[in-house]
């Protein structure tokens, strides 16, 4: 019998964001959780950071390996950096921020569906969180598969995080040299490739991996998950817009029978219509505004 799952949690300098991750994670019953306690990006940050590690250093009730970094790797070097460490060790794991709550059972949830497609690599990650603007219709009361993976709250294996080495702008071109439609999942995505390095981010690399290899990702039929940081705490944290989670409703029931590994056929539409760049929103909203007023002009001289 493998290893239970571990948790891997990335903190900053949000003690009362982390407070509420970490009592989802106990209701949860996690075992075993790597921690990575990013340093101060500036001077002002430091004493939000030694009460995040206050807080780390007081979890008694699972096991916990905690880095503090001396620097500020910021987020996405950070996630990268972690990941890849504790996927040197464990066959596979499950990644927490400390802006993200989930619902008690999430986290057995997540490692029934790890163990049962930990052999079959069609299925690259697994999350507990899903969005009614992305959830095909037809979907009910079982989980489902997607071409766009997912950074709140997911879970992936050692053989996945191989190749994750490549930069985002890398992997899109290697898309398009394999004739991969690079904005398939939203036009939001080559945007982001674009300011990778730049904004120190790291999503947009998974996605694009997934992208690249056809592989997909399991969501849960509604979502066990909530993103607590639309604030100006959080590192590149937008605004909420369109995202605003949906109430929570207790954790899926663990499915008797686990479905094959393909894709919705409404997935990919789905996030062409909602993750188009904002520019472009912009312009599409403006559009559908003078096309009214023409329709309503007509209209009176008809």
């Amino acid at each position: 019998m493998r290893s239970p799952i571990p948790i891997i949690l990335f903190t900053y300098a949000r003690p009362d964001h982390l407070r509420r991750t970490l009592e989802c994670l106990k209701a949860n019953n996690v075992p075993a959780i790597y921690i990575f306690s990013d340093g101060a990006k500036t001077s002002d940050k430091e004493l939000a950071v030694n009460e995040v590690r206050k807080i780390l250093h007081e979890i008694d009730w699972c096991k916990t390996i905690i880095k503090e970094r001396e620097n500020n790797l910021g987020l996405g070097k950070s996630i990268l950096t972690g990941v890849t460490e504790v996927l040197q060790k464990e066959e596979m794991a499950i990644v927490f921020e400390d802006d993200l709550i989930c619902v008690p059972g999430t986290y057995d949830y997540l490692c029934a569906a790890m163990e049962h497609y930990h052999d079959d690599t069609r299925v690259m990650s697994v999350t507990g969180w899903t969005h009614p603007l992305v959830t095909p219709k037809d979907v009910k009361d079982q989980p489902y598969f997607d071409g766009r993976a997912e950074s709140l709250v997911w879970g992936t294996w050692a053989r996945t995080w191989q190749g994750m080495n490549e930069d985002a702008k890398t992997l899109m071109d290697r898309c398009k040299t394999n004739g991969i439609d690079v904005y398939r999942y939203g036009s939001d995505l080559p945007k982001m490739a674009d300011v990778e390095q730049k904004k120190n981010i790291w999503a947009v690399r998974f996605l694009y991996w997934h992208i690249l290899n056809r592989g997909l990702c399991l969501r849960p039929p509604w979502s066990m998950v909530e993103h607590i940081g639309w604030d100006s705490q959080g590192t590149n944290a937008p605004v909420a817009g369109i995202w605003v989670d949906s109430p929570l409703k207790p954790c899926s029931p663990i499915p008797k029978k686990w479905p094959d590994p393909v894709e919705q056929t409404e997935c990919s539409n789905l996030w062409q219509k909602t993750c188009v760049f904002r520019y472009e929103r912009i312009y599409h909203f403006i559009q559908g505004i003078i096309l009214r007023r023409m329709q309503s002009v007509y209209q009176r001289l008809l």
